[in-house]
């Protein structure tokens, strides 16, 4: 009996990733101890030997049953979705420790799988995740420490270099995605629901409606970077606090408020693409903006620094891209409502060489839903395909 998810003529075999890694505390729930377990999936033709296999990871995972991983070992290729020592909980994640453990899975892959060529897949938030690994790999450093300045040391042989690197319906980072998203309109954290009503975009008594003027604009992202550097402040401030009374293991865990109020949404001249107006990717906006499943709704101290602040947060695609030399294949898709088009071009532009490939595929959503999602998955497969066969040794 074929499990759901996995194409006719295509097996999925699950396994997990065991690894050992001393902390100073545990930062996921379950496991045993210092032990960490990566729930990885296969999915690949039956009967097709690969010598190169696609390789994803995103930071809160849950990304196996996405329809671009079954489709693209129904097109022939071998595919691994593997998620992080975080999936489904990004409340204390470290993005250090996330590109530890993508680095695990491509030792893994090569060494015990037999696999020779590695592409690097970043599918939305893994794009900045994918851009940023390379950069490592490619540099050779290792990790030292995270954004927090807590000690982690990860070896430069345990960060492998990918052959090719594809970013698809990628953001250009989490840190930068959360603050085109924050409310502006908060000022105080801790009176979350006080708000500016000349900067809430939800407030019908605003005058600033959309479409926005281009002064509005640009005092509302400026308040939405300020609002990000206070968060910043106030948790370098707790940390400080914390490590001056010698309590160095100890953590703060805090709530978010307001993490869906981009004028984007609201205003389709702003950032203009085919996506639905007054609409995101979790549904209506003004719903998402204080609803539980919002970025960054929960986060921790070490977490905040390393995934949310837009100073001190390091897995940047527009920056990392600078460091990745091998071919790169970038797909945006025009109608998508989380990462739009104006991200897939800025992570396309930062890209110096020129082994590099953009593609972007008309009225396809996030996710290729819609009456036409699956050929806009197709188009996006086939693309896949034929920049591996340009670039890989046959």
């Amino acid at each position: 009996m074929s499990i759901p998810g996995t194409p006719d003529g295509c097996e999925r075999i699950a396994y997990v990733l065991g690894r050992r890694e001393t902390s100073m505390f545990s930062d996921t729930y379950g496991g045993g101890g210092d032990i960490i377990g990566l729930d990885c999936h296969l999915v690949r033709p039956v009967g097709t030997p690969s010598d190169a296999v696609l390789i994803f990871m995103h930071p809160t995972g849950g990304g196996m049953y996405l329809p671009i991983v079954p489709g693209l070992a129904r097109a022939g290729h071998h595919v691994i979705w593997a998620n992080s020592r975080y999936r489904g909980s990004d409340s204390a994640l470290i993005m250090e420790k996330v590109a530890a453990d993508l680095g695990a899975v491509i030792v893994d892959a090569r060494e015990r799988l037999g696999y020779n060529n590695v592409v690097l897949v970043g599918w939305s938030g893994g794009g900045s995740l994918s851009a940023w690994y390379q950069s490592l790999a490619e540099a050779g450093q290792g990790i030292s420490d995270t954004a927090a300045g807590d000690l982690y040391e990860v070896a430069p042989e345990s960060l492998p270099k990918a052959d090719l690197l594809l970013v698809m319906a990628a953001h250009i980072s989490r840190h930068g995605t959360l603050t085109e998203w924050m409310d502006a309109s908060i000022h105080d954290e801790s009176k979350p629901y006080e708000r500016d009503p000349l900067l809430n975009l939800y407030d019908p008594a605003n005058p600033n409606k959309a479409p926005y003027s281009h002064d509005f604009l640009a005092e509302y992202r400026s308040a939405q970077v300020a609002r990000n550097r206070r968060i910043t402040a106030e948790v370098q401030q707790r940390l400080d606090d914390l490590r001056r009374a010698g309590k160095h293991t100890s953590e703060h865990a805090f709530c978010v408020y307001g993490t869906m109020a981009d004028p984007r949404w609201l205003d389709p001249a702003v950032d203009p693409s085919d996506r639905q107006p007054n609409w995101c990717y979790l549904g209506d906006p003004e719903t998402v903006n204080d609803g539980p499943v919002g970025l960054a709704r929960f986060s921790t101290l070490r977490s905040w620094l390393s995934q949310w602040s837009i100073d001190h947060a390091r897995a940047d695609a527009q920056l990392s891209m600078a460091g990745v030399s091998v071919p790169t294949l970038v797909v945006g898709n025009t109608a998508d409502d989380a990462c739009t088009p104006s991200h897939t071009h800025r992570i396309f532009d930062a890209i110096i060489h020129d082994r590099k490939r953009l593609h972007q595929v008309e009225g396809a959503t996030h996710y290729y839903g819609g009456p036409d999602g699956r050929a806009h998955l197709n188009e996006a497969i086939d693309v896949v395909g034929e920049f591996i066969t340009e670039h890989l040794p046959a």
